[in-house]
């Protein structure tokens, strides 16, 4: 008889201390699917448009953090779709302008970048770098300020979380224009005399130039940004001004009752 190779005599040898060799069973064809775990949906992505031709250059961009939003992307979409329409008008009409007066035509530019300035659990707050070129002999830029109230779901301008923006000027003039004349001297090399008459001399209102909401803990509103513009403060030359300022008790007493919770004073 032939022997029992060392597989078959260890099987035997398991049956023999009782033990049952497991056979898997298929399963029931109505048995129940184990539930399909849903796929993450994919990260909002930052959107970035470049066109070119030969008639105009139109640039837009904004941040996943507002493509997270589904209500602010749809809005920053149509702003673009907007903007783009613009220049292209323009460029065309300024095109035709050129070749009726036989004069060249320079390509016309348009761009708006966004970023954020600050996202907290509530709010988002976000600036944007403005240009265009219409001919001429420089380009134009400035800047734009959006604020989108997660709660609400909906844009708000700045000066709505303040009593008016008289009381948010009146709460910040004074340590803006100390900071901006700082500022001013070192580009010029001389002491500003706001008491001269030069109307780029005198201080400016803040709350008429952009104003931007800013946190320094994530949390709350905790610092002020000025946006100021060429001509607003000084000739084209001199660029942009920026003046960053903590919120103040001051500050605080501006802002509308509903809104404080927001806002924190800077320590």
């Amino acid at each position: 008889m032939r022997a029992f190779g060392p597989v078959l005599l260890s099987v035997l040898a398991l049956a023999g201390c009782g033990k049952q060799a497991q056979v898997p069973q298929p399963r029931r064809a109505d048995a129940p699917a184990a539930p399909a775990v849903p796929a993450a949906p994919p990260p909002a992505q930052a959107r970035k448009v470049h066109v070119e031709t030969p008639l105009f250059e139109f640039d837009f961009a904004y941040p996943a953090a507002a493509a997270a939003i589904l209500a602010l992307k749809a809005a920053l979409d149509a702003d673009l779709a907007q903007a783009r329409a613009t220049i292209e008008s323009e460029a065309k009409a300024g095109e035709a302008e050129a070749r009726q007066n036989r004069f060249p035509f320079v390509a016309y530019s348009s761009g708006t970048d966004w970023q954020v300035v600050a996202e907290l659990p509530g709010w988002l707050s976000m600036s944007a770098q403005v240009y265009d070129y219409l001919g001429g002999a420089h380009p134009n830029h400035g800047y734009s300020a959006l604020l989108w109230d997660k709660s609400a779901g909906r844009k708000r301008a700045v000066a709505e979380l303040f009593t008016s923006k008289a009381a948010l000027s009146r709460a910040i003039r004074a340590p803006f224009c100390d900071a901006l004349d700082r500022q001013r001297a070192e580009r010029r090399g001389a002491p500003v005399d706001r008491a001269g008459g030069d109307e780029f001399d005198a201080c400016i209102d803040p709350a008429g130039s952009t104003v931007i909401l800013g946190s320094s803990n994530h949390r709350t509103f905790d610092r002020i940004g000025v946006l100021v513009g060429p001509y607003e403060a000084g000739p084209y030359v001199e660029g942009d001004y920026e003046v960053t300022l903590p919120v103040t008790p001051a500050v605080m007493a501006a802002v509308r009752p509903e809104y404080r919770a927001a806002f924190s004073v800077k320590r």
